[in-house]
């Protein structure tokens, strides 16, 4: 080939504006299958993507004020305006999503994962999905417990067992060494799943989702009991007027324990071993035996007493709730402690935990009209039995799924903090596949230009054709919400047109 004319190009870099001269070589020999075909220099795909005028530094750089330092849009417009980059707020947006794209097609080689995999000998996979908004797609995300890769990302408009087999049996082709273990929730479309896709591999359900379940209408009852406790227990508010302006030592007693009695109306608990209502019960309680050991011979100050008469009151016409709830989240935390014991193999907790059920069955009588409740947890045990032991006997085999839950959650609080949404934004699915894996890997390592210029652009270019095809369907939807009139007409059309002889 010989040099047959030259290029110029411009772009905007954070150096200041450059001008690439490009050498274009063609090959001037008719007989060649090549003839005339324009080879452009290979060193100008390390400076930016074609036909973009932003250099990858720039873009490198609109990936890290993002998820590193989680600016939003127009702040990251003011940075680069800052640093003398012309540009406006919607190109931003635009060389965000490049960022996205061609870190997580970076991420995503086949060369570079299975470096990592083939180093540790085996994989164990963490399944699961993210729908912020229902009736929508699912983000479904399999990731490498013992490495933290995240091996696939793909959003699908169901969770049918078939769509995730075939996920599965896809990481499973790819994977250079043996799936030891997976791990996901009680879902029984995932359960078919991995069965389908991985037979005789141990498949451990989360031992968090399934005390949640189990344990709900027992927490339920727990939070009812406490709603009843609340607003058995109100003046507080009016004791406090009472010592308002006052600055005695008495006052400031008063107004510690309104205090007090304040927080634990407030303090509510998680599902499924914190329950908020038997914390209050306690804490009341605690105060009420406070009260009475702090009395004198004169008595409590009134403003005492009242508080005191106030907390007996509520306590004893809706204390009687507490008494079976007590039981019965003691069943719970015993269940947790047996779980728990993963220095014990999977025969053991076994044999425990179908002592702890059986002994609830023989007491359900005890705990009233929690029964039913009792046998919910003894139904869902049944359904989850088969998949809560394998941990115990695969070494490296997590109990709970909760490390994928919280790369969900941060990157949801990663959201909030960068968009002010209080909920995941509908981009997290639309985009998932390249913006989940760019945005947790951009928080715990340093991207330069040359990570993103190592991109594979054939891999680019089919990742951003699949999310360009699912943004479109969503404008659709926009559109359709905006004038269904017009929208259906334009189908009818469409349709009508597909129908004419050519």
């Amino acid at each position: 080939m010989t040099a047959d004319y030259a290029n110029r190009r411009t772009l905007h870099t954070l150096a200041g504006v450059t001008r690439l001269n490009l050498t274009i070589r063609r090959c001037h020999n008719t007989a060649c299958v090549a003839h005339k075909r324009p080879y452009r220099p290979e060193v100008e795909g390390s400076f930016a993507l074609p036909r973009h005028e932003f250099g990858f530094d720039v873009v490198a750089l609109v990936g890290r004020l993002r998820y590193a330092e989680h600016r939003s849009v127009p702040e990251i417009h003011t940075h680069l305006v800052g640093r003398q980059v012309s540009v406006s707020e919607r190109t931003v947006t635009n060389l965000l999503d490049r960022y996205d794209e061609l870190f997580a097609t970076t991420l995503a080689d086949d060369r570079r994962l299975n470096k990592v995999l083939t180093a540790q000998k085996r994989v164990i996979l963490a399944l699961d999905g993210l729908q912020p908004d229902v009736g929508h797609e699912v983000l479904w995300v399999i990731r490498d417990v013992l490495s933290g890769e995240i091996l696939l990302a793909k959003s699908l408009l169901s969770a049918r067992n078939q769509d995730l087999a075939d996920l599965l049996l896809a990481v499973k082709a790819s994977c250079p060494v043996p799936v030891a273990g997976v791990v996901s929730d009680g879902q029984h479309s995932i359960r078919k799943a991995v069965a389908k896709a991985f037979p005789g591999v141990p498949h451990q359900l989360c031992q968090f989702h399934f005390l949640r379940e189990a344990a709900r209408p027992i927490y339920e009852a727990d939070r009812h009991a406490k709603v009843g406790l609340k607003k058995k227990v109100r003046g507080v508010r009016a004791i406090e007027r009472k010592v308002e302006g006052r600055t005695d030592p008495e006052a400031d007693v008063v107004r510690g324990y309104c205090s007090a009695v304040r927080s634990a109306l407030t303090d509510d608990g998680r599902p499924p071993l914190e329950a908020s209502g038997l914390k209050l019960h306690a804490r009341l309680c605690a105060v009420v035996l406070s009260l009475g050991r702090a009395e004198t011979e004169g008595g409590l100050p009134t403003e005492l007493s009242r508080l005191r008469a106030l907390l007996r009151d509520g306590l004893r016409v809706a204390g009687g709730a507490f008494a079976p709830l007590y039981l019965a989240f003691g069943w719970v935390h015993r269940a947790a402690h047996v779980l728990g014991q993963v220095e014990l193999g999977g025969a053991s907790v076994r044999a425990q935990l179908s002592g702890l059920l059986g002994a609830m069955t023989r007491h359900r009588e005890s705990v009233g009209a929690l029964g039913a409740a009792v046998d919910h947890f003894v139904k869902v045990s049944r359904s989850y039995w088969p998949g809560l032991f394998a941990c115990y006997d695969t070494p490296g085999l997590p109990r709970t799924n909760n490390d994928l839950e919280r790369a969900f959650g941060s990157h949801r609080y990663h959201e909030r903090r960068a968009t002010g949404r209080k909920g995941a934004s509908p981009s997290l699915v639309l985009r998932g596949a390249a913006k989940l894996i760019a945005g947790l890997a951009t928080r715990s390592r340093e991207v330069t230009a040359a990570d993103l210029a190592a991109a594979d652009r054939a891999a680019w270019k089919r990742l951003r054709a699949e999310l360009e095809t699912r943004r479109e369907r969503r404008v659709e939807r926009r559109r359709f919400r905006r004038n269904p009139e017009s929208y259906l007409k334009a189908l009818e059309n469409k349709l009508i047109q597909s129908r004419l002889p050519t």
